[in-house]
């Protein structure tokens, strides 16, 4: 039953009112708990302004997922081995 009454007020069927309040210098707003939950959202979060409206995002690790984690005892394989190297490249100072 909790879940259907989450999913309704996360449907607009009942929009939430709130209110802005002051936090030192700042303002904040009380987000139920359960509409973080189901946005995916934890600590940190991405805002951005679109049109007149504040839009909340959960924040992503930056290229999360682009590559498979290497298993346990993996060897890491110099994938750039094969190119030759620049031929000033005894000059750099590393």
């Amino acid at each position: 039953m909790h879940d259907v009454i989450t999913k309704l007020l996360l449907a607009e069927v009942f929009p939430m009112r709130s209110t802005i309040r002051k936090i030192g210098n700042s303002r904040g707003v009380l987000i139920p708990a359960a509409l973080l939950a189901e946005c995916g959202i934890a600590d940190d979060i991405n805002l951005r302004v679109e049109g007149n409206s504040i839009v909340i995002e959960p924040l992503r690790e930056a290229r999360k997922g682009w590559f498979p984690a290497p298993q346990s005892g993996e060897e890491d394989i110099d994938v750039w081995a094969d190119f030759p190297a620049d031929a000033d490249s005894e000059d750099w100072a590393w």
